[in-house]
């Protein structure tokens, strides 16, 4: 969880919150969710890293025990099998700190996020 009370601006200022151990695990969740989404915009949102193209692809965050990571229901449907064991709810799934983060997941939900939305934008401009 991040300390202090101010509100990162960008995602650069979110991971200065933590511990250099856990700065570590967050640039490296951000640069594979950046491989499978390189045309995507980062922001902050809920007070959390986000992604965005054509509308928010996924989230992450560092609590004390866990990295979160929120790519919303279908990309924890879709992904449900390889999820299995982990805890997980109707739009995240928590990578506990004690255990490696499944970096190759993470970009591979995302993919599915990015043509999801990508999917969804399409579908928008035809009925226009």
């Amino acid at each position: 969880m991040q300390t202090g009370s101010a509100v990162p601006k960008n995602i650069d200022e979110y991971i200065a919150c933590f511990p250099p151990e856990i700065q570590d695990i967050l640039q490296r969740v951000r640069s594979a969710i950046r491989k499978a989404a390189p045309q995507a915009t980062e922001k902050i949102s809920y007070q959390m890293p986000c992604f965005y193209l054509h509308g928010n692809l996924v989230y992450f965050a560092a609590f004390k025990k866990h990295i979160g990571f929120y790519p919303v229901s279908s990309g924890i449907a879709a992904f449900k099998n390889e999820l299995d064991g982990l805890t997980s709810g109707k739009g995240s799934v928590q990578f506990p700190l004690n255990k490696p983060i499944p970096y190759d997941l993470i970009t591979r939900i995302t993919e599915f996020r990015v043509a999801e939305n990508s999917e969804n934008a399409k579908a928008k401009l035809k009925k226009g």
